[in-house]
């Protein structure tokens, strides 16, 4: 028989797991973020003791250990303090129109549909530094980012 229509296992024709990725650059969280990660360890550590089958048992140890690195790389930035949009900052801001309202936050932490932007997201780092009445240039727009609000 050719070699083409030779199976040896089913294993072999399973998508490979790979390890969770890591968000490049600094581990910044806010005091909440931290916790929210302490909890995801917790949670997937009680998860882990209580699993038997084998196929769970690798998945949520690939989280674990995600989740632990992040835990172990994480720095607590302090309260944001000054008028300037820096890290845990709350920011409104009018951009197109419409007002809006985000915090800047750790990646972890981050969702956008709440609110929460990480600080490596474009739009965080172009409000980084602004100041309320600062008009800043978005998207190859000028102006596009009116600073409305900053708040600790």
């Amino acid at each position: 028989m050719s070699v083409a229509f030779r199976r040896e296992s089913d294993d072999e024709h399973l998508e490979p797991k790979f390890e969770l990725p890591i968000p490049a650059g600094p581990n910044l969280v806010t005091e909440r973020g931290a916790a929210l990660i302490a909890a995801r360890v917790e949670a997937l550590e009680a998860e882990l003791a209580g699993l038997s089958d084998e196929t769970e048992i690798k998945r949520v140890k690939r989280d674990l250990r995600y989740w632990r690195t992040r835990q172990a790389t994480a720095q607590v930035m302090p309260q944001p303090e000054g008028s300037a949009v820096a890290f845990g900052s709350t920011v409104t801001f009018r951009m197109g129109g419409k007002e809006r309202r985000v915090t800047l936050v750790g990646d972890d932490e981050a969702d956008p549909a709440a609110g929460l932007l990480s600080f490596t997201a474009p739009l965080s780092r172009a409000l980084m530094d602004a100041e309320v009445g600062d008009e800043i240039d978005f998207g190859g727009k000028p102006g596009a980012i009116e600073v409305l609000a900053v708040n600790a």
